[in-house]
């Protein structure tokens, strides 16, 4: 039996609804969870909203296509990709992998042997969930008198005095603060604070809601700086600043 926390994120980007579609139910059938994008727009946000470990990216998009969005990924992070294409020339393959693919695929593909070679990818790259972003700590982000340090990991109020917070708290508000004017779903949080460890239909998130907007709103019964978006999730208002 895999458990959630050792079920890998795949994010799959294909332009094709199709494919995206069946890719994202095999996988889903085999023990991954699959986020899915039909373009380069739909995977910067996927990956700004979603922990994710790996991506299989189609090289023909509209828009910015593979190549370049691959370009991109590996400028700024390591997290694997499989390339996969309609293109059978050997140069379209070269090209993906000297740019920073980890592995390319040649439309049709049989879903078994994708699946292998994701495994493998992951296997290979001791791969971890990913913000896709740079490792390490983010800026400090200031917003209505607040300032939030992710590299020391603490949280001083308006009076200069610090604020005590859970782990699982910082994380929320960090996910939050990184994210202003955003609709965040539950499952968007639990899976941006706890990664593979989430839980589905886990309420937690509601819980540590609660206690933050104790700790930081002036009024918790009234919020104003963490907003309940009915049906949607939760929305962080105040602007943020980053330095």
């Amino acid at each position: 039996m895999v458990t959630m926390d050792s079920s890998p994120h795949i994010l799959v980007v294909d332009d094709d609804r199709e494919i995206r579609d069946l890719v994202a139910k095999f996988l889903t059938r085999h023990s991954c969870r699959v986020t899915t994008a039909a373009d380069g727009k739909e995977m910067r946000r996927a990956l700004a909203d979603r922990r994710i470990d790996l991506v299989v990216l189609d090289l023909m998009l509209p828009g910015e296509d593979g190549l370049s969005l691959c370009r991109r990924l590996r400028a700024e992070s390591d997290l694997p990709v499989i390339m996969l294409t309609a293109m059978r020339e050997d140069i379209d393959r070269i090209v993906g992998l000297e740019i920073g693919a980890d592995d390319y695929l040649p439309k049709p593909f049989n879903p078994w042997e994708l699946l292998a070679r994701i495994r493998a990818v992951l296997r290979r790259s001791g791969a971890v969930a990913s913000r896709g972003a740079p490792d390490g700590p983010g800026p400090t982000l200031r917003f209505a008198g607040w300032r939030l340090e992710p590299k020391r990991r603490r949280l001083v109020g308006p009076d200069g005095r610090e604020a005590e917070l859970t782990s699982g708290e910082f994380d929320l508000l960090l996910a939050l603060a990184e994210r202003p004017g955003r609709v965040l779903s539950r499952d968007q949080l639990l899976d941006l604070t706890r990664g593979r460890e989430a839980v589905p239909f886990d309420r937690s998130i509601d819980s540590q809601i609660s206690r933050l907007r104790r700790k930081i709103e002036s009024d918790p019964s009234r919020p104003a700086l963490i907003k309940t978006v009915r049906s949607g999730g939760y929305v962080f208002t105040p602007t943020v600043e980053r330095e």
